[in-house]
């Protein structure tokens, strides 16, 4: 995960790097982890400025309302090819950003650098090349804090049984309850036409993991989880939740194959208030 101390320090180094010494390499093999990168930044602001430096890129912000925060570490590891001569940042519109990365297909490699002050190059190729030029965006965005937070429960399943669950509930709700005990998550909502429970069991091909040290309950918005699920869940088999009675939720999402690469996408989301 990203950290304080280097986001002042990109912060820092870029106030006083000129911008013929911003540039930057990164090339990824395949578009899944970019698709689901952006479709996941998309379902929460316009514009994304992202951070890059020898260590990978980085993006964080929350949404307008101040429900839900997405915090991104791209490791320079998992990259195909990366290279970086000093701290950059750049701001993109997402919907702009998002349409040219979906031009690429399954066995195409995407490659992005930063040549001028204001555009970013992006190839897509495959034998077949493609590159875009994309003007990029001034902008006064500061640095977004994470929330300071203790987990009593934490849990991982399956991204399709999660999907299940969030679809299943939804019939019933706009929120669905999260509640965790030592052998057992139980889901559940209520609406004007009834109720819905889902159960998923410790020791289940559902559940990969759970650990308790305090039993657990909260309400969340089934919109947002629905939205994120689909979008970053993309490019992970898997996702994992950390959360406390009444507090946010922590969703973590792999970017690719969670033995190879360290890639991580994580949503937090304030609870409902009144439950």
């Amino acid at each position: 995960m990203t950290t304080e101390a280097s986001k002042s320090s990109v912060a820092t180094d870029l106030s006083s790097a000129s911008s013929s010494s911003q540039t930057f390499t990164a090339r990824s093999a395949s578009p899944s982890e970019w698709k689901a990168v952006t479709s996941t930044i998309q379902t929460l602001v316009e514009e994304a400025t992202f951070d890059v430096t020898s260590d990978g890129i980085t993006f964080r912000a929350m949404d307008p309302s101040h429900v839900a925060l997405v915090d991104l570490f791209w490791p320079s590891s998992d990259f195909e090819k990366f290279h970086c001569e000093r701290p950059d940042r750049f701001t993109v519109r997402v919907e702009d950003f998002a349409k040219l990365i979906r031009r690429a297909e399954s066995k195409d490699s995407i490659e992005l650098s930063r040549k001028s002050a204001d555009s970013l190059s992006l190839k897509i190729k495959n034998g077949y090349l493609r590159e875009f030029e994309l003007h990029l965006i001034d902008t006064n965005q500061g640095n977004t804090p994470l929330p300071k937070l203790n987990f009593n429960a934490r849990f991982r399943t399956l991204e399709a049984a999660f999907d299940r669950v969030l679809n299943d509930v939804s019939a019933i709700s706009n929120h669905i309850t999260i509640e965790t005990s030592k052998d057992k998550i139980i889901f559940s909502g209520k609406g004007d036409t009834g109720k819905a429970s889902v159960v998923l069991e410790k020791g289940t091909e559902e559940v990969l993991e759970l650990e308790v040290k305090e039993e657990s309950k909260a309400t969340y918005s089934i919109e947002y989880l629905l939205k994120i699920t689909k979008a970053a869940g993309s490019a992970s088999e898997s996702i994992g939740f950390e959360y406390s009675s009444k507090m946010p939720l922590r969703m973590r999402f792999n970017l690719g194959d969670m033995v190879s690469k360290k890639g991580l996408i994580d949503f937090y989301l304030a609870p409902r208030v009144s439950e």
